[in-house]
């Protein structure tokens, strides 16, 4: 039996803040392809799970002071965000190394309908963020953000307030460590493109008379398609490792 309805549902709600602020722009919990209710229910439902874990850390706090409460539950839900915000840019690096291999193997048909958001993309770049994005579904990166949310209450108390230095700073770091993955990602095909580049142009030197870099697109995009599909699964598996290293590394 609840002996008091009102502190267990502040208490429900501000563990929802959290947790529906994170899945609010967590990877493919918040894609434009999920419909908004099964988000809800979803972010819902793992606050019902997740309050009997921390209801000593949230229950003390909760108050029923509307300010209070208003000032709480914005900084939970900006909390959330953050954790959200963190595993979003890791995988919009990913988009990123894809637009950029497919500048350099010369693959820049017209942009199609992106599988994951309402967006148009080039068809390399969703497929590489689609196949990203499986694989960490596929191995429970969820479960690591979900880890992560219920240790924050150790490091951010409930009632500590938004600190905005402290959330910059773990977003800038975020971004550094993502663009030092997705370089070491894409590097094969930048030197490549460097590569053919200065051969095309050694070749147009001496035979000018040949439009040299129109013939060469085809060459260029055959050569890249086939390093793609001999370096695919390591670039899916350095992508994978990387995501525990940058989560649970800030």
């Amino acid at each position: 039996m609840i002996t008091d309805p009102q502190g267990s549902l502040l208490a429900l709600i501000l563990a929802f803040c959290r947790i529906g602020g994170c899945f609010m722009l967590m990877p493919g919990f918040s894609s434009a392809r999920l419909p908004m209710q099964i988000r809800l229910f979803v972010s819902l439902g793992l606050s019902l799970a997740v309050l009997p874990m921390i209801w000593d850390t949230i229950y003390p706090k909760t108050t029923a002071d509307p300010a209070t409460l208003g000032l709480m539950i914005a900084a939970e839900t900006m909390v959330g965000v953050v954790f959200g915000l963190i595993a979003r840019l890791y995988t919009v690096g990913l988009q990123f190394a894809g637009t950029a291999i497919a500048t350099a193997i010369s693959f820049t048909g017209p942009p199609g309908g992106d599988i994951m958001e309402d967006a148009t993309e080039n068809q390399l770049t969703s497929m590489l963020s689609l196949a990203g994005l499986l694989v960490l579904l596929i191995l429970n990166f969820h479960h690591t953000v979900v880890r992560a949310l219920l240790d924050s209450y150790t490091t951010i108390p409930l009632a500590q307030g938004i600190e905005p230095r402290r959330m910059l700073i773990t977003l800038t770091d975020t971004l550094s460590a993502t663009f030092t993955i997705v370089l070491r990602l894409m590097s094969p095909f930048l030197i490549y493109s460097i590569m053919f580049n200065v051969a095309v142009g050694l070749i147009n030197k001496m035979a000018p008379q040949i439009p040299v870099y129109f013939i060469s697109t085809p060459y260029a995009l055959l050569g890249g398609v086939f390093l793609l599909y001999l370096g695919i699964a390591a670039i899916l598996e350095e992508f994978v490792k990387g995501f525990a290293t940058v989560f649970t590394g800030l």
